[in-house]
């Protein structure tokens, strides 16, 4: 009975402790050659791409304002953007957007 008990506390922590972290990019058919291709390559996220060019309504849905654009989520919320510059290339490294997977993910410890 105990190891029953144990292992039920066990699962219940586990999914209480866990947090989902989601990698969004947006980007247009036009812009290809500005994606950004190292998203793969993050951890302990999942990674959506999305073009906007073929679905409109998600730019207004997320705001998307230039492309790429690059939003980072945990458990559905919004907690990191990242935009183009002016070129329409992204600024941001991958070392920055795995920081913030991994603080987002260490916040829920």
């Amino acid at each position: 009975m105990k190891k029953i008990f144990l292992l039920l506390f066990s699962i219940l922590f586990t999914m209480s402790c866990y947090t989902q972290v989601i990698v969004k990019q947006f980007n247009a058919d036009w812009n290809k050659s500005n994606s950004v291709t190292w998203l793969s390559k993050l951890t302990d996220c999942s990674v959506k791409y999305y073009d906007i060019s073929k679905n409109p309504n998600l730019q207004k849905q997320y705001r998307v304002v230039v492309v790429p654009t690059i939003i980072v989520f945990q458990d559905g919320e919004e907690i990191k953007r990242y935009q183009a510059d002016i070129s329409f290339k992204m600024s941001a490294t991958r070392s920055e957007i795995q920081e913030a997977i991994d603080e987002a993910i260490m916040g829920g410890f």
